[in-house]
C-alpha cells in the first residue's frame, strides 16, 4: 500500500499558479482580489450511498468536482481552489491498481476545464469517502442566493431534468430501460454538467438561484423558504428527454421529473422584464432555458398537470436521512 504523502506527490500535486502556497505545508495561502468576496461549499460523497461501490474511477473523479462546481454555479462564481479529503479501502490505494491514476485523470480533467486548482486535503485509510471543498470568487454584492424571488418573478430551469434519475432506477433494477435508452441517460447521472457560465451570466439577471441536486419540488422549495414567497408550476412546461417522454404515464417518470435528483441543472426567478436577454443568452450558451412558472406571493407550491388541476406529490425530492 502507498504512503499518504506517496499518494499526494504521485497523483494530486501540482505546480501552483493562482495560489500563494498550495499542497504541502499545513494550510494553502490565497490571495482574493480587492472588490470580490468568496463563495465556499463542501460535498460528501460515500460509497454505497452516492456512487456504487464498482464506479469507474474516472467518471467517478470527474462528478466529485462537478457537483461542486455546481454549487458555485448556483451561485454565480468563478470557482478558484478546491480540497479533496480521500478515505480510501488499502486495495484501492495499492500501487498496483490504476484506481488513483484514473480517478486524479478524471478530477483533472474538469478542474483543467475551468481552471480550479486543487490547494490541499486530506488522504487517509477507511470505507471509500469523497470530500471536496471549493472555493469561488464572486464581486461584491452580486452573489446569486436563494432568498431574492419576487412575486411575479418567473421560474426557469436549464437543460433537460429527470435522467439522472431514470437512468439509477435502471441500474437499482427497480425499471429496464433499452441499451439505447440507457446509453442516453447514463451521462447525465455519471457526468453531470456543471452550469459555471451560465450562473455566472445570470448575475445582474436572476433575482434567486439554486442548483437541482435533490430534485426540483425539493430544491424549488429552498428558494420559496428563503425567501418566504410562493409558486406555481406546470408540469407539461418542464424540460425532459425523449426518453423520459417514452415513459411518461408511468408513475416513475413523473417522480423522476419532480423528485429525482443528481441534475445539477439551474432553477432560478428573473423578473419578466428579462425574459429576451434571457433567451439570447440561451441562444449564446448554447444551453436551453425553459420557463416552467411563476412566482407569487404566499407560501407553497402547486405543480398543476395537464389539465391545470394540482397534483398531489408523494415523493418531493431526496433526503439523505430518509432515503
Amino acid at each position: 500500500m502507498a504512503s499518504e504523502f506517496d499518494i499526494i506527490r504521485d497523483y494530486f500535486k501540482r505546480p501552483m499558479t493562482g495560489a500563494l502556497l498550495g499542497i504541502g505545508d499545513d494550510a494553502a495561502l490565497l490571495a482574493v482580489k480587492p472588490g470580490t468576496e468568496l463563495a465556499l461549499s463542501t460535498d460528501t460523497l460515500v460509497s454505497g450511498r452516492h456512487f456504487f461501490a464498482d464506479a469507474d474511477p474516472y467518471q467517478l473523479g470527474y462528478k466529485s468536482l462537478a457537483v461542486n462546481l455546481s454549487d458555485m454555479a448556483a451561485m454565480g462564481a468563478k470557482p478558484r481552489w478546491t480540497l479533496l479529503a480521500l478515505t480510501l479501502p488499502e486495495e484501492l490505494a495499492s500501487p498496483d491498481t490504476s484506481w488513483l491514476a484514473e480517478f486524479s485523470k478524471g478530477f483533472f480533467t474538469l478542474a483543467d476545464r475551468y481552471r480550479v486548482e486543487l490547494i490541499g486535503g486530506d488522504t487517509t485509510a477507511g470505507p471509500l469517502n469523497i470530500g471536496v471543498q471549493i472555493i469561488g470568487e464572486v464581486p461584491a454584492g452580486q452573489a446569486l442566493r436563494r432568498s431574492g424571488a419576487q412575486p411575479g418573478d418567473d421560474i426557469w430551469v436549464s437543460g433537460k431534468l429527470g435522467d439522472a434519475a431514470l437512468a439509477l432506477k435502471h441500474e437499482l433494477q427497480q425499471i429496464t430501460l433499452t441499451s439505447e435508452e440507457i446509453a442516453q441517460c447514463l451521462p447525465s447521472l455519471l457526468m453531470p454538467e456543471a452550469r459555471v457560465e451560465l450562473g455566472r451570466r445570470l448575475t445582474g439577471l436572476a433575482h434567486s438561484a439554486i442548483d437541482i441536486s435533490d430534485g426540483l419540488v425539493a430544491d424549488l422549495g429552498h428558494i420559496l423558504a428563503a425567501s418566504e414567497k410562493a409558486a406555481s408550476i406546470d408540469i407539461t412546461d418542464i424540460p425532459c428527454s425523449a426518453v423520459l417522454k417514452k415513459y411518461w404515464q408511468q408513475k416513475f417518470a413523473t417522480d423522476c421529473l419532480l423528485a429525482g435528483g443528481d441534475d445539477y441543472e439551474l432553477c432560478f426567478t428573473a423578473a419578466e422584464i428579462n425574459r429576451r436577454e434571457i433567451e439570447a443568452l440561451s441562444a449564446e450558451l448554447a444551453v436551453p432555458l425553459t420557463r416552467i412558472g411563476k412566482i407569487h406571493s404566499g407560501a407553497g407550491l402547486i405543480v398543476k398537470d395537464a389539465q391545470g388541476h394540482a397534483m398531489t406529490l408523494e415523493i418531493t425530492g431526496y433526503d439523505h436521512f430518509n432515503t
